[in-house]
Formats: C-alpha cells, sequence, structure tokens
C-alpha cells in the first residue's frame, strides 16, 4: 500500500501525462487514500478525464472531485444549440438506440429513456460528454435487457476467469432477477471497473451492484 504521500505524487504525475488536461489547474490532495481533485477547467470533457486519470492510480480507493467546470466565452453554447448537437451526434450512431432523448438545463445535459445493454448507455454519455458547452451530464437511461437472465451467474463467473485484469477467486458474484452483486476484494481501481464492465457485458443484467473493495 503506498502512502499518501506517494499516491499523490503518482496521481499528479498520471494528470501532467495527460494531454487533454491541463493538470497546472487542478489542485491534489490525499487521506486515506481517497483522492480529492479541486481546481478549474474549461470543459466538462476536462473535469471527467481528471477524474477517470486519478481513479486509474493503484491503490486510489476512491476520488472526490471538487473541480468546477467555467466555459470561456468562445465555448459558451445556448441549451437549444448543445441539445441539437447532442441529439445529432446520438442519431448518427449505430450503437445508441432510438428510444435514448436528451434534455438539456443550463448546460447540464439529461440522457432519458431505455436501451438494451450497458454500453449503449455507456456510449450515449461518451457521445455528449466532450461536446462544447456542456457542463456535465446525468445519466438517466435505463437498462432493460430483452434477454433473460438464465445462467448469468456462470457467465459473469467465466468472463472474469478470462480477464487477465481481474482474480476471479477473490470477487464473489450473487445474481437475482436480472440484478448482479459484486463483492470481495481488489488491488486498483482499474480491476474493479473491470470487474463491473464484466457483469454488465452479461445478457439479461439490468442492475449491478458493486461491493467491491479496493485494498
Amino acid at each position: 500500500m503506498k502512502s499518501d504521500t506517494q499516491l499523490k505524487a503518482d496521481v499528479e504525475a498520471e494528470l501532467r501525462w495527460d494531454p487533454s488536461i491541463h493538470a497546472e489547474q487542478i489542485g491534489v490532495s490525499v487521506k486515506d487514500s481517497v483522492v480529492e481533485l479541486d481546481g478549474q477547467v474549461g470543459s466538462y470533457y476536462e473535469k471527467w478525464a481528471a477524474e477517470r486519470d486519478a481513479l486509474r492510480v493503484s491503490s486510489a480507493k476512491a476520488v472526490a472531485s471538487e473541480i468546477k467546470v467555467e466555459l470561456s466565452s468562445p465555448a459558451t453554447r445556448t441549451d437549444e444549440d448543445i441539445a441539437r448537437a447532442a441529439k445529432n451526434h446520438l442519431d448518427w450512431s449505430y450503437s445508441v438506440p432510438d428510444s435514448v432523448k436528451v434534455k438539456v438545463t443550463d448546460g447540464w445535459v439529461t440522457l432519458m429513456g431505455t436501451a438494451e445493454w450497458q454500453y449503449q448507455r455507456e456510449e450515449a454519455e461518451r457521445l455528449v460528454r466532450a461536446l462544447m458547452g456542456v457542463k456535465g451530464v446525468y445519466n438517466e437511461i435505463t437498462v432493460t435487457p430483452k434477454a433473460s437472465a438464465v445462467d448469468v451467474k456462470v457467465k459473469i463467473e467465466e468472463a472474469l476467469k478470462r480477464s487477465a485484469e481481474t482474480d476471479a477467486a477473490h470477487i464473489p458474484v450473487e445474481t437475482w432477477d436480472g440484478a448482479v452483486t459484486l463483492r470481495g476484494t481488489v488491488h486498483s481501481w482499474a480491476e474493479r471497473a473491470e470487474a463491473e464492465r464484466a457483469a454488465w457485458a452479461a445478457p439479461g443484467v439490468k442492475k449491478v451492484d458493486d461491493r467491491i473493495t479496493v485494498l
């Protein structure tokens, strides 16, 4: 386990390594392996990228983000412009179903509707995340799979065993009526995220409750 001082240094180095981030604008502090980010950035994408990078560092148990998005005048767009751009991006994506809808209020994009798979839900958010003028994204898309959750537990356990990122022996899987609960311990946030991704990829999964602890 890294010390808080070493973890802070590693997070700062990871932020500097990402060319999409102005690392000098982001402050980093660490207490008990929980990383806190603060500062001001010019886009929601940059805020999201900084949070993602911090979580990727080993020994980071969680990230508390106080980063604020302050759009410059050239980056400002009306809600109508953002909504139109978001809808165009979603309509042109083969991965996002027509059932996904968009609402924009004060630069915040809300994604609504239904999708059959989690990857479709994630793709919709990815498409609007980097749009100019966006201050944040609420993803309220509901996953409603058509496939029945037959042998979901077995399929997830097999997927975890195939993954080079996870130690399946330390991740118990519980399933009930399309809901999956993951427990156990892992050594990094990336390993935890990979286990959750594997669970969502199983047919018939409606919800994943990730209770895995990062040591």
